[in-house]
């Protein structure tokens, strides 16, 4: 009976580990980072906050937009610099780069059922339908990221005063130092990294959208 070379057995078992490789469980893709919209007009700063994924206007072609088609009289004087896009974006499906929830449209100031999709690390495709029909999407273009998670992320809630321990104690939270003054988080912590090669990154004037007080209170 003829033996096998060992240099084919080599070869067929190298093919099999490649095959393996190709045909096994893709990584999740990253969504998160500065987007830049399909004409051009903004970049969207997409980021984790909580388990879900929310976009925030990160920089405008045109300064000092308002919200002036929003429904809510009250909001039609904010800025849009900064104003919530993406909201609440869950993932689909475990292992799929594929997240639904709502989009916010400022050109008329509806919302609409929204999905995103991670068609490659740089591009990502929008759509967006109102009650199901009136379907439309487009693609936006990675201009940096992907970020890291937000600090917010990670914060652990404190215990209530009064409440029990798990030896049956009372505690509460340690009081902050007397001469430590009170400060606001830094926009920027966790949330920039370098622009994407042959990219010009604009100044950054919003930071982690985390902490974008519509987001931090929808988000917890």
């Amino acid at each position: 009976m003829m033996q096998r070379p060992r240099s084919a057995t080599r070869t067929l078992v190298y093919c099999g580990l490649l095959f393996a490789a190709a045909t096994g469980p893709a990584l999740a893709g990253d969504p998160t980072g500065d987007w830049r919209v399909a004409d051009g007009v903004a970049n969207i700063r997409v980021a984790e906050c909580h388990g879900n994924m929310w976009g925030a206007v990160a920089w405008e072609k045109i300064p000092g937009g308002r919200d002036r088609n929003n429904p809510d009289t009250t909001k039609q004087s904010r800025p849009t610099l900064g104003m919530p896009i993406l909201l609440d974006m869950k993932k689909k499906t475990p292992g799929t780069d594929e997240w639904a929830g709502n989009v916010y449209n400022a050109k008329d100031g509806k919302t609409y059922e929204s999905t995103i999709t991670l068609k490659s690390p740089n591009k990502l495709e929008i759509e967006g339908c109102v009650l199901g029909f009136l379907c439309g999407g487009e693609t936006w273009t990675r201009v940096s990221g992907p970020i890291p998670s937000s600090p917010s992320n990670s914060v652990a809630e404190l215990p209530k005063a009064g409440s029990k321990g798990k030896a049956g104690t009372h505690t509460h939270p340690a009081p902050a130092p007397k001469s430590a003054a009170k400060t606001s988080p830094p926009k920027t912590v966790g949330q920039r990294t370098a622009a994407a090669p042959g990219t010009t990154e604009p100044e950054d004037t919003v930071g982690d959208i985390c902490l974008i007080p519509e987001i931090a209170r929808a988000a917890h």
